[in-house]
């Protein structure tokens, strides 16, 4: 079975940063897949879950009300390894393309006075929320945006090397 393109990524060398993880083509369409990576995997803590749980809802509605995006906006969501999210975009743009929207986005989180649809009707899990500790994530990451904007690693995936056997297959090791 061939890897799929996210586990083909050096986590071991990923930073934090905006990263184009797949475009498909939906009939016509281009659908856009990006990392939106907070932490460095498998070397710091991840996000806390409820914090998690507090950013996925405040960003996805920030997103989703942002009158230039809403409508190129499919879906924004946690990554299962709590290091980060996956935002899906109509379209092909480049990591660099979204950057502004991403910073904003994160930098909206510092406004938020409670966590939108934090109710019991709803919210799956409406009593996982952090709002302090998804503002000081935000503010933490939009900080390191804003101090890395002209570096290429947070737009660029490490990708991972691999051996080739002499049949010509991608050896992996785990």
């Amino acid at each position: 079975m061939k890897l799929i393109k996210s586990f083909s990524v050096d986590h071991t060398r990923i930073v934090p940063g905006i990263f184009l993880s797949r475009e498909d083509r939906v009939g016509t369409d281009m659908v856009t897949t990006y990392d939106i990576r907070l932490k460095k995997p498998n070397r710091e803590p991840v996000i806390d879950t409820a914090a998690m749980h507090s950013l996925e809802h405040i960003i996805a509605t920030c997103l989703r009300n942002d009158p230039a995006w809403k409508d190129e906006i499919i879906y924004w969501g946690p990554m299962g390894c709590l290091t980060g999210f996956y935002l899906i975009l109509k379209g092909n743009r480049s990591p660099r393309e979204i950057y502004d929207l991403i910073l904003n986005a994160f930098k909206a989180v510092a406004d938020a006075e409670t966590v939108p649809g934090a109710t019991p009707v709803n919210c799956g899990n409406y009593l996982m929320h952090n709002l302090d500790m998804a503002k000081w994530y935000a503010a933490e990451f939009a900080a390191y945006l804003e101090a890395n904007k002209e570096n290429p690693l947070i737009f660029e995936y490490p990708e991972s090397e691999r051996l080739i056997t002499d049949d010509g297959q991608a050896f992996y090791d785990s």
